[in-house]
């Protein structure tokens, strides 16, 4: 029995889904659209501002699909109407970001600086030269484009520089010492 696949998908305000009978799920609201096809052998369907999912067979795959489905369709829900954002910082002497048309500038230290083009979808602030702030509509597309620029520098655990993400705690190493 899947706990989060039975609860309903609550719609807010100012935001619309519209659920076809091939399983096409199609969310639209204020900060934009988002589309999605229904796995086999789940069913939805909209009622008093609430989507409700049913799945059809008692497998271990389909009840998987099941509470994952949900959890997706109140992703697009919320990304439409209130938008997703992640943060990270930089740490590191030297070490800054900045927006340059539609590319990340990134000085991480190295011989060369790394532009990082950013999608159409996504919206990307510099502050403070070491905090960047990356917005938009599609949960997995924000946190994918904030993997990816982690992934130019992770932390290191014995000086702590590089990119993270705010509030991470970095698990810090001892050097060698002398004899």
């Amino acid at each position: 029995m899947s706990r989060i696949g039975n609860k309903a998908v609550g719609i807010p305000d100012k935001v619309k889904v519209n659920i076809d009978n091939s399983g096409k799920v199609a969310v639209e609201g204020p900060k934009g659209k988002l589309n999605w096809n229904l796995p086999k052998g789940i069913k939805a369907k909209v009622a008093d501002n609430e989507v409700s999912l049913v799945r059809n067979a008692e497998t271990r795959s389909v009840k998987a699909l099941h509470g994952l489905s949900r959890a997706l369709i109140n992703n697009m829900v919320i990304g439409v109407s209130e938008g997703f954002t992640r943060n990270l910082e930089i740490e590191g002497v030297g070490f800054k970001a900045a927006v340059q048309g539609s590319n990340l500038n990134l000085s991480l230290g190295f011989s060369h600086p790394i532009l990082f083009p950013i999608p159409k979808d996504i919206k990307i602030a510099v502050t403070e030269n070491t905090k960047i702030s990356i917005q938009g509509v599609d949960k997995k597309t924000v946190g994918q484009v904030a993997a990816d620029i982690r992934r130019y520098y992770p932390p290191e655990p014995y000086k702590g520089k590089g990119v993270r993400y705010a509030g991470e705690q970095i698990r810090r190493k001892e050097g060698k010492t002398v004899q």
